[in-house]
């Protein structure tokens, strides 16, 4: 039986570099094929080559053994290629179905495709009401929108890129029942994902990037994931070295019946949060996105405090009524979830990026001049503490990969050497290495007496970094949980809105 899909030579080139070169891969029919790299690996400019977005310059692409030219996303559904985006495009104040409509290019009248949509739901266990407005939804809920719509075009191929990014561990097992139920079906999928537990548990085959090239392949189900990272990075991935297991020390931030509304039209507003964190203690806060997660890190950090109540204090001292730059000469640091437009400005240089946020603490602006020798000598230092793969200073930070990028904020940040730093998914979409190293210098950093607060929607990354945590819930915040046995399941359901009950009681009601 010919491949599914079959790429050979597959190559392209941007000015100044090349994202693919020479790539060649098959996948079979029914085959659930991972595609794994690092940041800038050329993942992404390979997808979307194959999915019509972008046209290679050199290479051949079959497809159910026949060649193609996929000119076209439209071109691409024809011929039953399917993906499902990281991003969600969706309009949230329209309903499931008006989205699925706006997402097919001959959609049929509008009862007929309601009972396509319904008739595909059921076939996938995918409960999602057609008539609600995507405002109301979880996160879980808006891909199932996305995937229902992929599967009306009863898709051969499906491409799946992160899908488990922003999902509760109960959600993602959803996921993994569809996308095998799909394979048994001869649904060919490619499956692009930095957690490789999940490729472990779903994938058969592993194809691995570097530097835009095929460097192997493997069975993830014989590989573990350490073996698997290092065949991504080229070399030995450093275990994490663990902070030391002495008692916290003082409290470094306390916030108190913490309340603000939340950012119109679909914000969520923040309701009576409470917690300390103490020295030497990082503190985790899981979720599932849209919980009041972005709201949270802006009133901390001062961003936002129009209608904000209750109480804020670094080392004992009240900040809730001051500005950013005053709580930043406090101490605090924050790194926002945003890499691009809200931790650094694309157009701008490291060197500029750097002064933004460090100017107080490291001394880069003097009597309201802008010292921008300083500002290159610190954004240099970051480059090579952190290993960023960049030019120098001068570099745009739009010209750094996502991973190299998300590198340079945390050591902005953590240079400051800040009491307290709140960051905000510290490694989502970052590969084994990038994540590696950002999360040792987390650990490096409350070894040295800072406390940190982490809002993550990855539970891994959490329960291998915190102290404690707790988890976030339409603007609310559950008790903080010692992390030491605590229970996934209850954290899952937690992340998905039950509150209040026993994890068995909640499992069986369920």
């Amino acid at each position: 039986m010919a491949p599914r899909l079959e790429l050979s030579g597959i190559t392209k080139r941007f000015p100044g570099v090349v994202a693919n070169e020479s790539v060649s891969f098959c996948v079979a029919p029914g085959e659930i094929h991972a595609l794994l790299g690092e940041n800038g690996a050329g993942k992404s400019t390979l997808v979307k080559i194959i999915y019509g977005v972008q046209r290679a310059d050199e290479g051949e692409m079959r497809f159910d053994g026949a060649p193609v030219q996929v000119s076209s996303p439209g071109e691409a559904r024809r011929l039953g290629i399917g993906m499902v985006f990281q991003h969600f495009c969706l309009f949230e104040a329209m309903t499931v179905l008006e989205n699925i409509a706006l997402g097919m290019d001959e959609p049929p009248p509008r009862r007929e495709l309601e009972a396509r949509v319904r008739a595909v739901m059921e076939q996938y266990g995918l409960v999602l009401d057609p008539q609600r407005e995507v405002h109301t939804l979880s996160v879980g809920e808006r891909q199932r929108i996305e995937i229902v719509r992929a599967l009306l075009g009863r898709p051969k191929l499906l491409i799946m890129d992160e899908p488990t990014s922003v999902l509760t561990p109960q959600e993602v097992e959803l996921l993994f029942r569809t996308l095998r139920q799909l394979s048994a079906e001869g649904c060919s999928i490619l499956y692009i994902s930095h957690k490789l537990g999940e490729i472990k548990a779903l994938c058969s085959t592993a194809t691995i990037l570097r530097g835009g090239k095929v460097v192997g392949s493997c069975d993830p189900k014989v590989e573990t994931t350490r073996s698997m990272a290092e065949l991504m990075i080229g070399g030995s991935l450093k275990a994490l070295t663990p902070k030391s297991g002495g008692a916290a020390g003082a409290e470094r931030l306390t916030v108190s019946n913490l309340s603000a509304p939340g950012a119109p039209p679909f914000g969520t507003s923040l309701k009576d949060v409470a917690f300390t964190v103490r020295a030497g203690e990082i503190f985790g806060i899981a979720g599932v996105a849209g919980n009041g997660q972005n709201e949270l890190l802006e009133v901390l950090s001062g961003e936002r405090d129009a209608g904000v109540t209750g109480s804020i204090a670094i080392d004992g001292r009240e900040v809730a009524a001051l500005g950013v730059s005053a709580r930043r000469r406090l101490g605090l640091a924050a790194v926002p979830e945003e890499r691009n437009g809200h931790a650094a400005v694309p157009g701008l240089t490291l060197a500029e990026n750097a002064i933004l946020s460090a100017r107080g603490r490291k001394g880069l602006a003097r009597g309201g001049f802008l010292d921008l020798g300083a500002a290159r000598a610190y954004a240099d230092g970051v480059i090579k503490a952190f290993s960023v793969k960049a030019t120098g200073a001068r570099a745009l930070a739009g010209s750094l990969s996502g991973g190299n990028l998300q590198k340079f904020i945390m050591g902005r940040e953590i240079g400051q050497e800040p009491s307290v730093l709140v960051v905000s998914q510290p490694t989502w979409g970052v590969d084994a290495g990038a994540a590696s190293f950002i999360r040792q210098a987390m650990i490096d950093l409350v070894a040295r007496g800072a406390s940190i607060v982490v809002v993550s929607q990855d539970l891994d990354e959490l329960l291998e970094l915190c102290d404690r945590l707790a988890v976030i819930n339409e603007g609310r915040l559950s008790p903080s949980m010692e992390v030491k046995g605590i229970s996934i399941e209850r954290v899952g359901l937690l992340m998905g809105g039950v509150h209040g009950e026993a994890p068995s009681e909640t499992a069986e009601a369920a």
